[in-house]
This record gives C-alpha cells, sequence and structure tokens, in this order.
C-alpha cells in the first residue's frame, strides 16, 4: 500500500515526457506540441485524424461520460505542460472563488509565465518558452524571473534579459513567424510584449471544453 501511494505521489508530480505527436493524434487535435511549420507538425497535420498504433485505422471506441472528462483534463494538462498535482491545485483556487470556476481556472493558466511567453511568439512551444525562463533569458518589468507557473499580472511588460537571445536559430524563426496572432489580451511592440487586459477563455476554449474539466473534479 505504501510502495502503490508513493508510485501515485510520483505520477502526480510528473510532466509528460512521450512522444508529442502521439499525444495530438489520440485527442485528435493539434495541442500546439509541436513548432508551426516544422516537419514534424507537418506530419503531424497529416495524420492528426488518424489514432496512433498500427490500429490507427480502425474507429475510434465511445468513451463513457467520466471517460470523455478524463481525456479533457489530460489535453489540457498536456497543451500547458502541468502535472496533475499543479492542475489540480489550480482547479481548488478556482473553485473556491465566487463565480465562473471554468473562467477563474482558464484565467490561471493564461497567466502563466510561459503561456504568454508563448503567444507573444518569443518562443515556439509551451515548452521552449519554459526552457528560456529557467535558463533566465526572459525579465518581466526588467527583472530576471526564472519560475514559468509566475502568474503575470496587467500591465507586465516581457522581453529578453539579452538581445543576443534572439539571434538563437529557433527564437528568430518564432519572431519572425508572421502568422501569430495575439490574444486579445496582449499586444507585442518589437520584442517586448505587455499584458494589457486580463486573460479570458477565447483561447484555451477553442481546443479545451471546461465544462467537462470542472465536472471531473467536482465529483
Amino acid at each position: 500500500m505504501v510502495r502503490d501511494h508513493r508510485r501515485l505521489e510520483e505520477f502526480k508530480n510528473m510532466r509528460y515526457l512521450g512522444p508529442k505527436n502521439r499525444i495530438s493524434r489520440r485527442e485528435g487535435v493539434d495541442l500546439e506540441l509541436k513548432t508551426v511549420g516544422s516537419k514534424s507538425h507537418a506530419r503531424l497535420l497529416k495524420k492528426l485524424n488518424v489514432p496512433p498504433g498500427q490500429h490507427g485505422l480502425r474507429k475510434r471506441k465511445k468513451v463513457s461520460e467520466r471517460g470523455t472528462q478524463l481525456r479533457e483534463k489530460q489535453k489540457l494538462r498536456y497543451m500547458f505542460g502541468i502535472t496533475e498535482r499543479q492542475l489540480k491545485n489550480y482547479y481548488k483556487k478556482a473553485s473556491m472563488k465566487k463565480g465562473n470556476t471554468a473562467s477563474y481556472l482558464s484565467h490561471s493558466l493564461e497567466s502563466r509565465l510561459d503561456n504568454i511567453v508563448f503567444h507573444l511568439g518569443f518562443a515556439p512551444t509551451r515548452a521552449a518558452a519554459r526552457q528560456l525562463i529557467t535558463h533566465g533569458h526572459i525579465i518581466v518589468n526588467k527583472k530576471t524571473l526564472s519560475i514559468p507557473s509566475y502568474q503575470v499580472r496587467v500591465g507586465d511588460e516581457i522581453s529578453f534579459g539579452d538581445v543576443k537571445t534572439t539571434k538563437i536559430m529557433y527564437i528568430e524563426a518564432s519572431l519572425d513567424n508572421k502568422d501569430i496572432i495575439l490574444p486579445s489580451w496582449l499586444e507585442k511592440k518589437a520584442i517586448i510584449g505587455k499584458l494589457i487586459s486580463e486573460p479570458t477563455q477565447e483561447v484555451i476554449e477553442k481546443l479545451i471544453n471546461l465544462r467537462l474539466i470542472i465536472e471531473y473534479y467536482s465529483r
């Protein structure tokens, strides 16, 4: 029993480190885990509607209501690269506030520094954004921050600590990407980004049904 409990606790603290295209194909949606325009991303788009594995061409099995809620929760975890423990804590904090729990949950996730850096186009994926932050390449209000989960506040300015960082090949390519569409709550001028209003659910809800996740945790 003790060993099983330890394994469960270890699982809660783990991030998914396996094949990213496999996850997106299993869920049938692009979870923004691969660099847009890369060969790997192109392969994903070609096979997005085909489940992974040698029997991928078979029809997807029907999933129970609880199973559907679980899958949606996992999609959100994979998308933001967070652990089960982190997501559950975000939910607990959101559920303690008066009002729309899904809105508060979305706000906490969208306000993460790694997510903001990704949406600003400073990095091609959230994983790449986390790496930039933990290595001390990102500054908030002219101060270096190395915590990916830091909650960015309205008025905060985000940029690079050293202009040389923008010359890293994958960073330069991301900054040059003209197809990036900023959420309405962000603005960017050159290599300086700013959170201009509270993040809304508009971006997450294009890919994730937050209601199912609230139902999963509230049972």
